[in-house]
């Protein structure tokens, strides 16, 4: 089966921790997977932003960005994404910027609208007031702005920031952003890896509207995928328990370190919660070979997506590595 080459693989990163294993070792298999990734010719490794959450350890996302630049060469490294209600945009410009400077014409500033975490820690992190739907595009044009070439009567000027134009994507589990991003003229990633419901529309609605700007010509978009894959399909559904185990967690309200896998597991649920798993996973790729290469090319039929953002939690760390190894074998750059 021939596959287009135009869709890039890139990873997104959660920065899972294990049960039996510490943050620690949840961040240096971070940047293993990083270098692993760029060995692979992945075009990008974003990490993502959550807080208060036991199983993942990327909340400080601009330090680990920095972590994962400076133990890389070529790849892209960035945040998918920061979450702006969060922080004052002039700090993300000051984080960001520095990175630029650091690591040139390598870094990505994805963000997200949502606070990606519950209302109490978010009060904790920034804010006591609730978010409008103004407050993020004007604080997405804050950023623009800061990250642009700075101009005469400029009294707020990000030091280091101004000139770095570094690339803003709009990130997103539902239309607004994609509207947002069209309107703009900037790159777009859908979360499908969690949010799948939404896709196509929110595709639709992106590239009928996209305005060309002075950073895009034209519409740009990738799709966080779920992947597990494996020698076969049967071992691949079997290390993936460890995702449904994290997503049942998640419904039920008990979030706990990544499992490890379960023989049977899906067997042992109700019908409910397996339907539940699977809308959770509809855009996942799990199994062997010729399974994960049919479900690549399932994706790029449907969706036309200029890049496969892939998020690949299995709890065996070699066994990670081995999911990315068999992605790229079937899917060629």
């Amino acid at each position: 089966m021939s596959t287009p080459v135009k869709t890039q693989l890139s990873m997104l990163d959660l920065v899972a921790v294990r049960e039996g294993g510490t943050v620690a070792q949840a961040l240096a298999l971070s940047l293993r997977t990083a270098q692993h990734a760029e060995a692979l010719g992945f075009t990008r490794y974003w990490l993502a932003e959550h807080h208060n959450m036991p199983s993942i350890a990327s909340s400080a996302t601009a330090v680990l960005v920095g972590h994962i630049a400076g133990g890389t060469q070529r790849i892209r490294v960035g945040s998918g994404g920061v979450m702006l209600p969060n922080h004052a945009p002039l700090v993300v410009a000051e984080a960001f910027g520095t990175l630029a400077e650091l690591y040139p014409n390598r870094i990505d500033l994805g963000l997200g609208r949502a606070p990606g975490t519950d209302p109490l820690t978010m009060r904790a992190l920034r804010r006591n007031r609730p978010e409008t739907e103004q407050d993020f595009p004007r604080e997405v044009s804050e950023l623009q702005e800061l990250l642009g070439d700075a101009h005469p009567g400029q009294r707020v000027v990000a030091n280091p920031g101004a000139g770095t134009h570094v690339p803003i994507w709009l990130l997103g589990s539902s239309l607004f952003s994609a509207q947002l991003a069209a309107q703009r003229g900037l790159p777009y990633a859908f979360a499908s890896h969690f949010a799948p419901q939404m896709l196509l529309q929110a595709i639709d609605i992106y590239r009928r509207h996209f305005q060309p700007s002075a950073v895009l010509a034209k519409p740009y978009v990738a799709i966080g995928v779920p992947l597990v894959a494996a020698p076969t399909d049967e071992v691949a559904h079997f290390l993936a328990s460890s995702i449904y185990q994290r997503i049942l967690g998640i419904l039920t309200g008990e979030r706990k370190k990544l499992q490890p896998p379960v023989a049977q597991f899906m067997a042992t649920l109700s019908e409910r919660e397996r339907q539940a798993i699977a809308d959770f996973l509809a855009m996942a790729v799990i199994g062997g070979p010729q399974t994960v290469q049919a479900g690549l090319a399932r994706l790029q039929e449907l969706t036309d997506a200029d890049e496969f953002i892939l998020v690949c939690d299995v709890y065996e760390p070699e066994l990670r590595l081995r999911s990315l190894d068999i992605a790229r074998q079937v899917w060629p750059p």
